[in-house]
């Protein structure tokens, strides 16, 4: 059997260095009409962080999606994240974005997405705009994950599946396209070297520590916004 190296507490792991060399993303980019008008440019770009599944490979892959849910707001673009419940087999207590795996009624990737942000935290549909889709991003579980871009449109009421979250959060979108706050952590465990990347987010409640596929996700839009 492969093995598949894990991370049990991210923080320790080493930061190789940010990414504050990099340019910022145009303002007039974080803004919803240029997000509606180019998103749909992304399905044909090749993305920086394509995800560690084709090397470690334990598992037939297996089609999910998630919601990359950009509020709308009058102080500009919030994401909406989550963290997830302690009790979790996988991911527990991670920041994530609302998703999960394709289920056989799902007639699409956006549907799988619409689907779980509903489940998870009570976010309804038809406050959701899709403007577009990311290049997929596959897991070291053999998740080969959609991200679906979506614009969300206040006002809504939250309601978080307390099995699966405990809570959902916003932050803002310029935060995390900022290639400043883009740490690049390294380690090796028996032989094998990986990377991740992180974005730690000191929110009213404390510190938010996205990291791992959320945090590549994230990554991948910001390269897509700024090319």
């Amino acid at each position: 059997m492969s093995f598949v190296p894990r991370i049990h507490d991210p923080r320790v792991v080493p930061v190789a260095g940010t990414d504050a060399h990099l340019p910022l993303v145009p303002p007039e980019r974080l803004a919803g009409p240029w997000l509606r008008e180019r998103m749909p440019e992304a399905l044909g770009w090749t993305p920086e962080w394509p995800g560690d599944g084709g090397r470690f490979g334990v598992q037939a892959p297996k089609p999910a999606s998630v919601l990359m849910p950009l509020v709308v707001r009058e102080d500009g673009l919030q994401v909406l994240l989550t963290r997830r419940t302690a009790h979790l087999r996988d991911h527990a207590g991670q920041i994530s974005f609302p998703g999960g795996r394709a289920e056989p009624e799902d007639v699409d990737a956006a549907a799988t997405a619409l689907r779980e942000a509903q489940e998870e935290v009570g976010l309804d549909p038809a406050r959701v705009e899709i403007i577009g889709h990311l290049p997929t991003y596959t897991t070291v579980t053999s998740y080969v994950v959609t991200p679906v871009v979506a614009l969300v449109q206040p006002p809504f009421d939250l309601r978080a599946d307390p099995s699966e979250v405990d809570e959902a959060f916003e932050v803002p979108l310029a935060f995390l396209m900022n290639p400043a706050h883009h740490r690049r952590h390294e380690w090796e465990m028996e032989g094998i070297r990986r990377r991740f990347l992180s974005m730690p987010w000191q929110g009213p409640a404390g510190e938010y520590f996205i990291w791992g596929a959320t945090a590549a996700m994230l990554r991948n839009l910001y390269a897509f916004l700024v090319r």
